[in-house]
């Protein structure tokens, strides 16, 4: 397979693109554009199989203009949707999670409304989010031993930088990562609270590295305000 490097991005003969601001850096693009088999015309997506049309996908099979999917497989005119998960042979559906077989769905994203223990309403997981989290997760590694890259819980007060996002969530953040997983459940997080995407290469770096870039990513913060 011929692979091209461009400005910010690498592709291939298929049409299929990664992003270095997506991935991380040059290498981990190129490492995703190389995961991808039979694949034609998607987009950061990651070791996915005979996908086209899709965008942000990871360990997809046989999908179609899809979104945001992960561990999707035979989906197909999945068109314009968004933070699927485990999902298999759906059609035209948005926002679905551990879905079989679903067909012209819109909106099911477990409940609108999600109730806590004591049965009161406390929101929709989907849509949990923290103010100025970038900020709020570079104050939370302050403490000595609190950033701990090499699990998503380490204790109450450590947490990998995933595990941090979804903590600061609260309970809507806790929701969606037990159903979801903590690494899908802090990209949606990130992406809700701030607007951008996050790679999930992030997650993956040592202490130094994934301090380095927490603290640069609070820097902008401030410094685009």
């Amino acid at each position: 397979m011929s692979i091209t490097k461009h400005d910010d991005h690498w592709s291939d003969e298929n049409g299929n693109k990664s992003f270095f601001s997506w991935f991380g850096g040059e290498d981990q693009a190129k490492k995703a554009l190389e995961s991808l088999d039979d694949c034609k015309s998607c987009t950061n997506c990651y070791d996915c199989h005979n996908c086209s049309d899709c965008h942000n996908c990871s360990y997809c099979y046989g999908c179609s203009r899809c979104s945001g999917c992960s561990r999707c497989s035979g989906c197909s005119r999945c068109s314009g949707c968004h933070n699927c998960s485990d999902c298999h042979n759906c059609s035209y559906c948005y926002g679905c999670s551990y879905c079989y077989g679903c067909s012209y769905c819109s909106d099911c994203h477990f409940c609108s409304e999600m109730q806590g223990i004591d049965g009161e309403k406390v929101g929709d997981p989907w849509k949990a989010s923290v103010e100025d989290l970038n900020q709020k997760v570079y104050e939370a590694v302050q403490a000595d031993g609190a950033l701990e890259m090499g699990n998503w819980h380490s204790c109450d007060t450590t947490h990998c930088w995933a595990g941090w996002i979804v903590t600061l969530a609260g309970v809507l953040g806790k929701m969606l990562e037990s159903r979801t997983s903590t690494e899908f459940a802090a990209r949606v997080i990130y992406h809700n609270s701030t607007g951008e995407n996050i790679s999930p290469t992030n997650f993956c770096l040592g202490n130094k590295e994934a301090m380095a870039k927490i603290k640069e990513l609070a820097a902008y913060l401030y410094s685009n305000r």
